[in-house]
């Protein structure tokens, strides 16, 4: 394995930055391509984020873009793609990163609260795929790779329903994307994230730090690195025929029954 796997190629992280104090998943991603040698171009809602991002990379010799979108805003989500594409050339990977955590029982969430999720959670990625697989298509090859929740396909001890449903739409929407464009040269695929040490769990899923680890089967979260590393390799040409895939990241968690 080439350690520079991605020479050369453009990378478009959506929610490179961080939401609080520590590594993200986005950020480890987009530091994750720039090593393996890809042009990063680092998306945030948060323009200081996106630049912090875009630094880190340039200051260990990456090459990175910083753009500032709201991907719940159709509008932000051309202009950052026209921007890549100008700056840097035609993405040949997207990275759906953005998601937020809903807590609440259903009949306590409101439809506003209902909509937020499903937009950050759902219609985000649709909407970054809707206006990159024009230039993935007319190039014929291009990877996407959606980052989802273990929460998609089973209970993960919290109550949060809208988040649970809306990346178990991802999930689907990484499917259909994988098989309706097989046969043009472009691949789809999620990762899905267990118990993971970010700083959103403390912000929007819980304060018990200490229960979080031991619910893991490892006994401790997994650390964002371990889903950027699976995020390369499925944008990578070693993943060349690995196609509608979602893969949990998880520490066994998935496997373990209860």
């Amino acid at each position: 394995m080439s350690e520079r796997e991605l020479d050369g190629r453009v990378v478009i992280v959506f929610g490179a930055g961080s939401s609080g104090q520590g590594l993200s998943n986005g950020e480890a991603a987009a530091l994750a391509y720039a090593r393996a040698g890809a042009l990063v171009a680092a998306v945030d809602r948060d323009a200081a984020e996106a630049g912090r991002v875009a630094k880190e990379i340039t200051a260990t010799g990456g090459a990175a873009l910083a753009i500032t979108a709201d991907v719940t805003v159709e509008a932000d989500v051309a202009a950052a793609i026209d921007a890549v594409v100008t700056a840097l050339g035609p993405p040949h990977v997207l990275h759906n990163n953005v998601g937020a955590s809903v807590i609440g029982e259903l009949a306590a969430t409101d439809l506003a609260t209902w909509n937020h999720g499903i937009a950050v959670n759902l219609t985000s990625a649709y909407l970054t795929c809707r206006y990159t697989l024009p230039h993935m298509l007319a190039a014929g090859r291009g990877a996407i790779v959606n980052v989802s929740s273990l929460a998609a396909i089973r209970d993960t001890g919290y109550v949060y329903p809208v988040y649970s449903a809306a990346k178990a739409g991802l999930n689907q929407l990484t499917v259909s994307l994988a098989l309706t464009h097989a046969r043009d040269g472009l691949r789809a695929n999620a990762v899905l994230p267990g118990l993971i040490d970010t700083p959103m769990v403390a912000r929007q899923v819980t304060t018990d730090i200490a229960a979080r680890h031991a619910a893991s089967p490892t006994g401790r979260m997994g650390s964002p690195h371990d889903v950027a590393n699976a995020a390369v390799f499925l944008a990578s040409d070693r993943a060349a025929y690995v196609n509608g895939v979602c893969l949990p990241v998880d520490g066994g968690l998935f496997a373990r029954s209860a």
